[in-house]
């Protein structure tokens, strides 16, 4: 599915109308019930070649279990995710190198392509924190009626952004494009359909994305 963003009307050249356009305009369908998603299993090698864009990693190569996560940064489940259980799994998981995570894109609406961008276009060690930062202030730019602009503006000068990369970012069509493959594929190839979606070493997370939920599915996995 191809997505043709217009151009917004803003006071000033700003965003693509991934801030101004809502679903319509970009073709883009909500989450889907559970009982319309994809496999329970894909094979893992598949799963982890190398998309359109590189993946954002978190642990280590050589750890027994890989998490790859397909998430929104629109998504209410995705933020209670990653500031709430992240965090632990983190702790439990990831820094004792049993576990890896990996990142991917799945925007459901324009503003969810506005963040995924701007964490893009923050670069190196300065993506996750800036998708952290994005998922803490979720509701001051992801739900508001007026035009979220100026706020991700605020958010993103937090990590080093001025007006002209920024503006620069949100209108760079050709990761906007790269954006679209990754969540086509994530759709097409894996059968994702709603957010937050997880693999683990290829296995859809049948379980609640909580700690509890995790440990339940990585412990046969790490034995």
């Amino acid at each position: 599915m191809k997505i043709k963003p217009a151009l917004a009307r803003l006071n000033r050249r700003t965003t693509l109308a991934v801030l101004g356009a809502g679903f319509a305009a970009l073709g883009l369908a909500a989450t889907v019930s559970a009982a319309n998603r994809g496999p329970d299993e894909v094979p893992v090698e598949d799963l982890l070649k190398p998309g359109e864009l590189p993946d954002i990693v978190l642990g280590n190569a050589d750890a027994k279990v890989t998490i790859v996560e397909y998430a929104s940064m629109t998504c209410g489940h995705c933020k209670n995710f990653h500031t709430k259980v992240l965090p632990e799994i983190k702790t439990k998981y990831v820094d004792t190198g049993k576990v890896r995570i990996i990142f991917r894109e799945f925007p459901l609406d324009a503003r969810a392509f506005a963040g995924s961008m701007l964490a893009r276009c923050a670069g190196g060690d300065k993506t996750l924190p800036m998708i952290s930062a994005l998922f803490e202030t979720q509701a001051d730019w992801a739900y508001v009626k007026e035009n979220p602009t100026p706020k991700l503006f605020e958010i993103a000068k937090q990590a080093g952004f001025t007006q002209e990369s920024f503006d620069k970012c949100l209108t760079d069509q050709a990761l906007l494009d790269k954006l679209t493959a990754v969540r086509s594929r994530g759709a097409d190839v894996f059968g994702v359909s709603a957010t937050p979606t997880f693999f683990l070493n290829g296995k859809r997370l049948q379980e609640p994305p909580t700690l509890e939920g995790f440990d339940k599915a990585l412990e046969p996995l790490l034995k």
